[in-house]
């Protein structure tokens, strides 16, 4: 997640090898992911309560807050990080010919370590981990696009058309389900709220299939993203010639996708909440990406947030594993257990609190561990093991 890439021509305070816009928007993605599984964490039945209160909220003074808070972030930042992801590829693959290498070459070992850190990650911290996912996309893609321009673009719109036909049909067979058999009975045992942290573990491991389901759900949707960020990157979405592409993502994006998004997700209910989290989504992602590629070609300077948010960027994926820790230590029964101390009428200024307190704390570490190391501790550890087995200097 923190591969090093050429300058592109027009952006601004680059560090030598870096792109900006491409560690802010790293950065806007982890944060941003965050945004929705913060949701997951105040939960007091974490993961499970969740899914079966998607969709819905709390009938009090902050219900609309609730809807909206939860609607602005649903899907967008997941889409993003998986757009990301595949523009790190095509820079993976852009570095690999100009060297001269073979592609995909070594990249199978990337993405095992990928898959490592992932199965880590789900095992230890949080079941709804992206990176196993990715590794296995990525690893799949890296030999799509080894094909020629044509055959990726029929395997976009192939896995695209799968993608959508399976969310039609869930989505149907969910709207028309009588309502007593989509009912839940209350998570008890609960580990979220009264076990250890090996009694999570255990229970992540006993529940392996049903955590790992959207991961496998939504592979099509992971493959067409991949794709398709790797034909933005070499259409020049972060060059000058890329304007006129930038504008049509932006008001795709923000101009009809953001609207009905925003519109069927709070006044829509539960049963619409795969239409826009996997349908409309993923579209809000690409306006995103177009925004700030455009205002770092326009010679804005980085500034305060931008800055915090690069460094992040930069350390994307132990920041990614960092705020699912530290949230989780203050939300769950091993830790503080907070989350089942907070009355629902204050669940959503609780969650609020939680997800700007976590933000905090690793754009600091961030910042702070970018003063002193080039790379973050997780990218670091990373990228030595992946040099030990590769065999590379």
């Amino acid at each position: 997640m923190s591969e090093s890439v050429q300058v592109l021509p027009g952006t601004v305070e680059e560090r030598p090898g870096r792109v900006v816009a491409l560690d802010v928007l790293r950065g806007i993605a982890i944060v941003g992911t965050l945004g929705t599984n913060v949701w997951i964490f105040t939960n007091p039945a974490g993961l499970v309560g969740y899914a079966q209160d998607l969709g819905g909220a709390a009938e009090n003074g902050w219900m609309w807050t609730e809807r909206v808070l939860q609607q602005l972030a649903q899907g967008k930042f997941l889409g993003l990080l998986t757009v990301m992801f595949g523009i790190g590829l095509a820079i993976q693959q852009a570095s690999a010919h100009r060297g001269g290498r073979r592609w995909p070459g070594r990249y199978p070992v990337r993405a095992g370590l990928l898959f490592l850190d992932g199965l880590l990650n789900f095992l230890l911290i949080a079941e709804f981990d992206v990176l196993m996912g990715y590794a296995v996309t990525g690893l799949v893609v890296a030999y799509l696009l080894a094909t020629s321009e044509r055959a990726q673009r029929r395997w976009l719109i192939t896995a695209a058309a799968i993608h959508l036909t399976m969310m039609t049909l869930i989505a149907a067979a969910l709207a028309f389900a009588p309502a007593q058999e989509r009912s839940s009975a209350p998570l008890d045992p609960n580990p979220y709220a009264d076990g250890s942290f090996w009694d999570l573990v255990l229970f992540r491991l006993d529940h392996v299939l049903t955590f790992r389901l959207e991961t496998i759900l939504v592979f099509p949707m992971s493959v067409a993203l991949f794709l398709l960020g790797a034909r933005l990157y070499h259409a020049g979405v972060f060059r000058p010639e890329g304007a006129r592409l930038r504008r049509r993502l932006m008001v795709l994006g923000f101009g009809i996708a953001a609207p009905l998004d925003l519109v069927i997700g709070v006044f829509g209910g539960g049963d619409l909440v795969l239409l826009t989290r996997y349908g409309i989504a993923p579209f809000v992602a690409l306006g995103i990406l177009a925004a700030v590629a455009e205002f770092y070609q326009r010679g804005q300077r980085t500034g305060l947030l931008g800055a915090r948010l690069g460094e992040v960027g930069r350390m994307a994926l132990s920041c990614y594993i960092l705020q699912n820790l530290i949230a989780g230590i203050l939300c769950y029964g091993w830790g503080f257990g907070l989350a089942t101390r907070i009355p629902a009428a204050a669940l959503v200024p609780f969650t609020i609190g939680v997800f700007a307190l976590v933000v905090a704390l690793i754009a600091l570490f961030a910042h702070l561990w970018l003063r002193w190391f080039e790379r973050g501790p997780v990218e670091w550890l990373w990228q030595r093991t992946y040099r030990l087995l590769a065999r590379t200097d």
